[in-house]
């Protein structure tokens, strides 16, 4: 990990989801935190995403202005119908969403069969915690550069070490993000030292990991 630090974060959530903070509170604590960048992405499908990305976006605007972060607007696309994801995400990306992350098969929860792949062959910017990642799948991502999520979330990232090895094998680029729900969740470098450690990476991968993150961040500003 290089000395002069910046942190980026695509994964967050809201209380427009299941998060306990506004957008302002949250992005004013993770510039406290020392945060460059952060992508709010709370819970959408077909009942909720209108609403949802609409105020985000609005929200990120006057955040980015008034904080000095870069606030991306994005979503999770979260119990989609697999075949329905890719239409999803571009429905979303219609309402200005500007990062779109799929909810992947964690081991933690019971999440459709086929999401993965789905997510990966939909060309979305990250397939979080995708819990027991396939060869087959990893291919996929690195084809479509897709970036695999190493997450900091307890339970989600029982299955880090595994998907470092293989997204690694297989050439997918890797992204570290926190799934924040509540303050106590966004980055350090303590949190960061950690994960790195219990995923078998190296501390100076998460150069190359927010490298990864900054691809999604531009393409995100243009």
């Amino acid at each position: 990990m290089s000395e002069g630090l910046y942190m980026i974060d695509l994964h967050t959530h809201t209380f427009f989801s299941d998060g306990v903070l506004s957008p302002f509170e949250l992005v004013y604590r993770a510039k406290i935190a020392g945060y460059s960048a952060i992508a709010l992405t709370d819970h959408v499908d077909y009942s909720n995403m209108g609403f949802v990305v609409s105020n985000i976006v609005k929200a990120t605007k006057i955040l980015t202005e008034s904080y000095g972060v870069l606030v991306l607007p994005g979503a999770e696309l979260t119990y989609i119908p697999p075949n329905l994801i890719k239409c999803v995400a571009e429905e979303c990306r219609g309402l200005g969403a500007k990062v779109i992350v799929v909810h992947g098969e964690t081991v933690s929860e019971v999440v459709p069969p086929g999401t993965n792949m789905c997510a990966v062959e939909a060309h979305v910017d990250i397939l979080a915690h995708p819990g027991h990642l396939s060869e087959k799948e990893a291919e996929a991502a690195a084809k479509n550069n897709v970036k695999v999520e190493i997450t900091t979330r307890k339970g989600h990232g029982v299955t880090n070490k595994e998907v470092a090895e293989v997204a690694l094998k297989k050439k997918a680029k890797l992204v570290l993000d926190t799934d924040t729900h509540n303050p106590g969740d966004l980055l350090t470098k303590k949190l960061i030292a950690r994960v790195l450690s219990e995923s078998g990476l190296p501390i100076y991968y998460y150069d190359v990991m927010q490298n990864n993150a900054l691809e999604i961040v531009n393409g995100g500003c243009c």
